[in-house]
C-alpha cells in the first residue's frame, strides 16, 4: 500500500466513525422525539395528535368513517395507515377522547376491533372542550410542506395522567400508568388551592392494587395489580377482573401453566366473559380454596407487578419525572393557556366595543353625510376622520385608519334600520363581559379553580375508581405450592433427589421447595430440591424446610471428638444460606451424632442413656429429659450429659410441648392472621381452638387457626376467639316489618368454614352490631327528626332471652329509632402465660449431671 493510500484511509476511517455516531443520534432523536415517548404539554404522541387534529378538520358532529380519518390523518402522519389504524384504536378504547361507533375491541378478552371500514369516530364533547383552540395553537408545516399542523394541542386538560402512556425508544421507554379522571380533577384544584394531593394508578380492567411502593410514579416504584376472586362455593372460584395490561385468555393460559406445572391443582377453567370478566376455577377434590386462591395470586397472572416510568418530552429533551410532577406542569399549562385564551377574548371584546361605539357615533351624527361631496378616497377618510374628531376623547384607544376604512364598508340598509337601543344594549353588554374578563385574569387561580370544578361536574359521572385500593398480604410461593413431587433418600450414599424412586421415599414437596438435611458428622446443610443432589454420606434426617419456623424444634445428642464427651442441644432452624454447611458440634474431627430428634411442635422427649459396661460411672443406665434444656440457636455447644463413653441412647417416652401456645393477631389491613403481631391479638390457642367470625350480611363462620385462611375485610364486622359458653347478641334490621330486631343466642354449629345465616332471611335485611358483650347496653336515639332527638339508654340483656341461633328475635323499640349507639368494652384476649423452659444453667457453667456416677 502506497504512502498517499496510507494517508487517506487514516483520514476516512474517522470520517466513517463520525457519519454514523451522527446518523445514530439523529435516528434516537427521531424515535424519541416523533414517535415514542409524550409531549409534557398536551401528553400525545405525534401520531395520536395528528389524529386528533384530522377529526377535529372533518368534525361536523357526525360520525366518520374511520378508514376516512385514516386517511385525513395520512396528509400529516409520514408513516403507513397500519400504524394510524393502531393508534386510533388504542385512543378510542380509552373512551375520553372519542366516541366510538361499532366493534372498537376489548382490552379485557384482547378481542381486536373491526376492519377501520366498519367503525366510526368522531371528537367526544370532553376533548372539543380542552383539547382545540386554533387561536392559542403553534403551527409548523406538514412533512409535506402543504398544510400546516399544530405542534401541541393547547390542551387544558392533565391527559398524560389520565390515558396513561407506553412507548420504547432508543436507548429509554416510557410507561406512565392511568389514572382516575375525578381523582385527577380532584388533585389538580388541591394544587391550585396550595393544599397537598395524592395520585395513584386506577385502571378500566378493574382489580385491586397495591401502591404503597408507587413513588408517585418515578423511577424505582412499584404497583401490585391483582385480580378481585370471590369464591362461589367450596369447589368454585370465581376471577371477576383481569389486570392492566392481561387479557382473559392470557390469564387463563398462566393459569393452566400452573397447573401442568403442579403449582397449584384445579379440575377446569371456563372463561364466562360477556358484559362482565367471568372466570370459572373448578378446583379438584381435597383442594383448599384459600390456598388456591393464594397459590393463584403467587404463580399466575392474577398478580402482576407494574413498574412505571414516566418519561416525557420537555423543550424536546426527555425528562424522567412524577406523577405529581406531571400534574403540576399541566395545571400551570392550562393555567397559562386560560390566561392566553381570556386576553385573546378581552382584545376582542375591547375591538367590539371600539368599533359598536364608533359605529354608533358615525350614524347616530351623521358624519356619513360629510362624505357625499368628496370625489377623492383621500378627501373621504380626511372628512370622516374631521367628523369623529369631537368624539375621539370618548373612546379607549386611537382611532386608526382601518377603523375609518371599515366604517366606510357599512351599508346604507343597516344605516337605515340602526336602532340606538339595542346598539347601547349591545355596548353595555359588552362592557360587563370586559369588566368580567379583567376580573378573571387578575383572579386568575379562582378562575381554573372554577374552569376544573366545571369539567367535574360535566364529565365526572360515570368515571369514579374502578381499582380499588388495598394493602396486600406477602405471600411465600413455598407455603402455597401444591405438593407436585416426591421425595426419595439414599442415607448410606449421601444422594437426595425426586428422581431416586428406587430408594426410600421421605415426603412429598413440591419443586421450589428447599431441603434441610441432617448428617451423622454433625452437619446440616439446606439445598433446592432437584432432581438428584449429593449432600453428604450417613443422612440421619431430611425434611422440607419452612423459613423463619421457630416452633419445630431439634434435640439432639452427640459425642464430640476431641473430648469423648457427650453433649445435648436443643435449637431450631429459622435462617440459613443455601448451600452451606453448618457444624452443629464443636468441631472437632470425629464428632459423630448420637442421638436427634425433630419435633414440629417443640416436644421434649425422654431418652434412656446407657454408658459402656467398661466406664467407672456408678450408674450406667439413666434417663435425660430434654424439657430440662433451654432452647438456643443452632450455633450452641449444648450441655453436658456425661464425660463417660456412651453405648446407645434410646427413645423412652414422648414428652410435652415446652413451646406456649401460639399466640395469633388478626391484620385487618390485609384481612389475614399471623403471628407477629400486626393487628388485633385473638389470643393463645390449642390444638382445638377456633375462631368466630361474623360479616356484615348477617352470617358467621368458625374456622380454624390455619395462618392461611383468607377472610375479606370488607365484610368482617367482628372476629374473635371462639368461646362456646358466651352469649351472642346481635341488633339487626328487618326491612319487612320496618323496625329493628335483637336476638341473643348461643353458637350451637361446629362446622369449620361454612357460613350459617342468623339473621332474618331477606335481601335488604341487614346486621347493625354484634357482641359478646355479657351485660351489652346501647344508647338509642329516639325521635322524627335528628335535630329533636333524645337519647335513651337500653340493657340488651332485658329486652330478650337466649334462644336458638335460628331465632327472630324480638323488637327493640316502639318508637321512632333515628340512631343505635354501642360503645364495647374490649376484653383482654385469654393467653396462657409462655411454659418457662427451666432446666440447667448454660454448658460452660453445667456440672457434669451423672457426677453420682
Amino acid at each position: 500500500m502506497t504512502e498517499q493510500e496510507l494517508e487517506h484511509e487514516e483520514h476516512s476511517a474517522p470520517s466513517i466513525n463520525r457519519m454514523y455516531e451522527s446518523w445514530f443520534l439523529e435516528y434516537a432523536s427521531y424515535v424519541i422525539l416523533e414517535r415514542a415517548v409524550p409531549a409534557v404539554e398536551d401528553g400525545l404522541k405525534p401520531v395520536q395528535r395528528r389524529i386528533l387534529h384530522a377529526m377535529k378538520e372533518m368534525d361536523d358532529g357526525r360520525f366518520n368513517k374511520v378508514a376516512n380519518i385514516i386517511g385525513q390523518t395520512m396528509q400529516y402522519h409520514p408513516h403507513g395507515d397500519a400504524s394510524i389504524g393502531d393508534a386510533i384504536t388504542n385512543l378510542g378504547q380509552k373512551d375520553l377522547l372519542i366516541d366510538m361507533q361499532g366493534n372498537w375491541g376489548d382490552i379485557r378478552t384482547g378481542d381486536s376491533a373491526a376492519a377501520a371500514r366498519y367503525i366510526e369516530a368522531r371528537p367526544s364533547k370532553f376533548a372539543l372542550e380542552v383539547a382545540f383552540n386554533n387561536k392559542t395553537t403553534e403551527w409548523q408545516l406538514s412533512y409535506d410542506g402543504r398544510k400546516n399542523e399544530p405542534v401541541t394541542l393547547p390542551m387544558k386538560f392533565p391527559l398524560l395522567l389520565a390515558q396513561g402512556a407506553e412507548g420504547i425508544a432508543v436507548g429509554l421507554s416510557t410507561k406512565i400508568l392511568p389514572h382516575n379522571f375525578c381523582e385527577i380533577l380532584d388533585a389538580a384544584i388541591k394544587h391550585l388551592k396550595g393544599r397537598k394531593f395524592e395520585l395513584y394508578p386506577d385502571f378500566q380492567t378493574g382489580g385491586t392494587i397495591d401502591v404503597s411502593n408507587y413513588n408517585d410514579g418515578s423511577r424505582g416504584g412499584k404497583v401490585r395489580v391483582r385480580v378481585h376472586i370471590e369464591e362461589l362455593d367450596k369447589k368454585t372460584l370465581l376471577i371477576k377482573s383481569v389486570p392492566y395490561g392481561v387479557t382473559t385468555q392470557q390469564l387463563i393460559d398462566s393459569v393452566l401453566k400452573a397447573n401442568d406445572s403442579g403449582k397449584i391443582k384445579i379440575k377446569s377453567i371456563t372463561d364466562n366473559t360477556a358484559k362482565d370478566v367471568e372466570l370459572a376455577v373448578q378446583l379438584a377434590p381435597g383442594v383448599s380454596s384459600d390456598q388456591t386462591i393464594d397459590a393463584l395470586y403467587a404463580f399466575t397472572d392474577c398478580e402482576i407487578s407494574i413498574s412505571p416510568n414516566a418519561c416525557i418530552i420537555i423543550n424536546e429533551k426527555p425528562h424522567f419525572v412524577g406523577a405529581s410532577d406531571l400534574l403540576k406542569y399541566s395545571v400551570d399549562h392550562t393555567k397559562a393557556l386560560l390566561k392566553r385564551e381570556l386576553e385573546i377574548k378581552l382584545k376582542e371584546l375591547e375591538d367590539d366595543w371600539h368599533y359598536s361605539s364608533l359605529e354608533k357615533i358615525f350614524i347616530e351624527k351623521r358624519i356619513y353625510r360629510d362624505i357625499e361631496e368628496e370625489t377623492t378616497w383621500e378627501g373621504v377618510l380626511a372628512a370622516i376622520d374631521k367628523g369623529l374628531k369631537p368624539y375621539k376623547k370618548l373612546f379607549r384607544r386611537e382611532i386608526t385608519q382601518e377603523d375609518i376604512v371599515k366604517l366606510t364598508e357599512i351599508r346604507i340598509k343597516r344605516i337605515s334600520k340602526f336602532d340606538s337601543f339595542k346598539a347601547d344594549e349591545h355596548i353595555k353588554a359588552t362592557e360587563e363581559n370586559i369588566a368580567q374578563t379583567k376580573h378573571h385574569i387578575e383572579h386568575l387561580t379562582e378562575f381554573a379553580i372554577a374552569y376544573y370544578e366545571g369539567l367535574l361536574k360535566k364529565y365526572g359521572k360515570g368515571k369514579e375508581r374502578q381499582t380499588e385500593i388495598k394493602l396486600f398480604d406477602t405471600i411465600q410461593a413455598t407455603k402455597v405450592a401444591i405438593a407436585n413431587a416426591k421425595l426419595y433418600v439414599n442415607r448410606k450414599e449421601g444422594f437426595i433427589g425426586t428422581g431416586l424412586k428406587k430408594d426410600e421415599f421421605v415426603c412429598d414437596c413440591s419443586d421450589i421447595d428447599n431441603i434441610i438435611v441432617f448428617r451423622k458428622d454433625g452437619a446440616m446443610i439446606v439445598t433446592k430440591v432437584a432432581d438428584k443432589t449429593f449432600v453428604g454420606k450417613d443422612i440421619i434426617h431430611l425434611d422440607v424446610f419452612r423459613k423463619n419456623d421457630d416452633r419445630t424444634t431439634y434435640n439432639m445428642m452427640y459425642m464430640d471428638g476431641g473430648s469423648g464427651v457427650v453433649y445435648a442441644k436443643r435449637f431450631n432452624v429459622t435462617g440459613i444460606t443455601r448451600d452451606k454447611e453448618y457444624d452443629l458440634t464443636k468441631g472437632n474431627k470425629g464428632s459423630k451424632v448420637m442421638y436427634f430428634s425433630a419435633n414440629p411442635n417443640g416436644e421434649a422427649e425422654v431418652v434412656t442413656v446407657t454408658l459402656s459396661p467398661g466406664s467407672s460411672a456408678r450408674v450406667k443406665v439413666f434417663d435425660f429429659y430434654f424439657e430440662e434444656l433451654v432452647i438456643k440457636g443452632r450455633s450452641s455447644q449444648g450441655n453436658q450429659v456425661t464425660k463417660y463413653p456412651v453405648r446407645q441412647i434410646k427413645f423412652k417416652e414422648q414428652g410435652r410441648s415446652t413451646l406456649s401456645a401460639p399466640r395469633i393477631w388478626y391484620d385487618a389491613q390485609v384481612g389475614r392472621l399471623n403471628t407477629d403481631g400486626y393487628g388485633k391479638l385473638l389470643g393463645s390457642f390449642e390444638q382445638d381452638d377456633r375462631i368466630l367470625v361474623f360479616y356484615k350480611d348477617g352470617h358467621y363462620e368458625l374456622t380454624d387457626f390455619d395462618l392461611g385462611n383468607r377472610y375479606e375485610v370488607s365484610q368482617v364486622l367482628r372476629i374473635e376467639k371462639f368461646n362456646p359458653e358466651k352469649v351472642i347478641t346481635a341488633v339487626y334490621f328487618d326491612a319487612d316489618k320496618a323496625q329493628y330486631s335483637v336476638k341473643r343466642f348461643h353458637i350451637e354449629t361446629q362446622t369449620l368454614k361454612s357460613k350459617f345465616l342468623f339473621i332474618k332471611e331477606g335481601p335488604k335485611n341487614k346486621l347493625e352490631l354484634v357482641t359478646t358483650d355479657p351485660h351489652p347496653i346501647v344508647t338509642l336515639r329516639l325521635g322524627k327528626k335528628k335535630a329533636d332527638a333524645r337519647e335513651e339508654m337500653v340493657d340488651l340483656t332485658e329486652k330478650v332471652n337466649v334462644s336458638g341461633w335460628k331465632a327472630v328475635g324480638n323488637k327493640l323499640s316502639d318508637k321512632d329509632l333515628l340512631d343505635i349507639l354501642f360503645e364495647e368494652k374490649e376484653e383482654e384476649p385469654e393467653t396462657e402465660s409462655k411454659v418457662e423452659e427451666a432446666g440447667p444453667r448454660e454448658a460452660d457453667q453445667h456440672d457434669d449431671a451423672p457426677t453420682l456416677f
